[in-house]
């Protein structure tokens, strides 16, 4: 089975592409055998659905607060929630979001999942810094259109051939390296400090040191890559891959698998390893 970890973009560029680290695992170790990197998200999206068997984390939400969606009276039902929202264009989205922040106390402005504490995670209508909002609108859909089954939310005409679960790579970067910074998209940030967190981020990894007890293995090119890519993007998809072999790992447990609690949200999701 082919094991995946993406890290998105809603608006992908050949400067800021969606990159997609490729691996396997097995014995407790989870190699990194190369990136895919996609300049839009219909190319993304073909070779998700060109791809026969994988197992994939993507590091970005499934879906919105069950609050949120009460409240708007949106459909309450995971499928028919994702048709509607998609229906829906960015501005529309931001307007009706804001909206609903404004009429609500300081402090609180923001519906929550149930998985974002125990991430740590930004709630999933979040229209800026990060624009997650707008990642759920462009990446749940094609992911649907791409046959992948969503566990506890959605099965997909492949079954579990080709399963999508969301993925949050700060979650294993801050048991790795605490709340150091290793990235920026901005030149000014992209610092000798963040390149050395960047370094022992990869080490920890290599060493296997997180509760997932997997070992990342990766080559002297692939290691340069991830060191030299300042933006975080190879890293944060390589720290997805380690989350998608730990769920892998778990794929025949009780409820939905996949290391998921057995019961979920099923219009929330769950993040895994949360």
């Amino acid at each position: 089975m082919r094991l995946i970890g993406c890290d998105f973009s809603s608006a992908p560029t050949s400067r800021k592409p969606i990159v997609v680290a490729v691996g396997t695992s097995g014995d407790g170790r989870v190699e990194l055998q190369g990136f895919e990197c996609f300049a839009s998200l219909d190319g993304w999206t073909r070779w998700l659905a060109e791809t026969p068997q994988w197992v994939g984390a993507f590091d970005f939400p499934f879906g919105l607060p069950r609050e949120l969606v009460v409240a708007l009276g949106w459909p309450a039902q995971w499928r028919l929630l994702i048709e509607h929202y998609a229906a829906i264009d960015r501005s529309q989205i931001r307007e009706t979001f804001a909206a609903f922040c404004a009429a609500r106390p300081v402090g609180g402005k923001f519906a929550h999942r149930a998985t974002d504490r125990p991430a740590g995670s930004s709630p999933s209508m979040k229209w800026i810094n990060p624009p997650v909002a707008f990642m759920l609108h462009a990446g749940v859909p094609r992911l649907i259109a791409a046959g992948a089954s969503l566990p506890g939310l959605h099965l997909g005409p492949h079954g579990d051939s080709r399963i999508a679960l969301e993925g949050y790579p700060g979650l294993l970067a801050r048991e790795l390296i605490g709340r150091r910074s290793y990235k920026s998209d901005q030149a000014a940030g992209q610092t000798a400090e963040r390149r050395l967190a960047r370094d022992d981020l990869l080490a920890a990894l290599e060493r296997g040191a997180s509760r997932l007890e997997l070992r990342l293995a990766v080559s002297d090119d692939l290691r340069e890559r991830l060191l030299a890519d300042a933006k975080g993007d190879h890293v944060d998809a390589a720290l997805c891959l380690v989350q998608a072999a730990w769920a892998a790992e778990r794929r025949t447990s009780e409820g939905p698998g996949y290391g998921l609690p057995s019961a979920i949200d099923p219009l929330e999701g769950w993040i895994v390893t949360a």
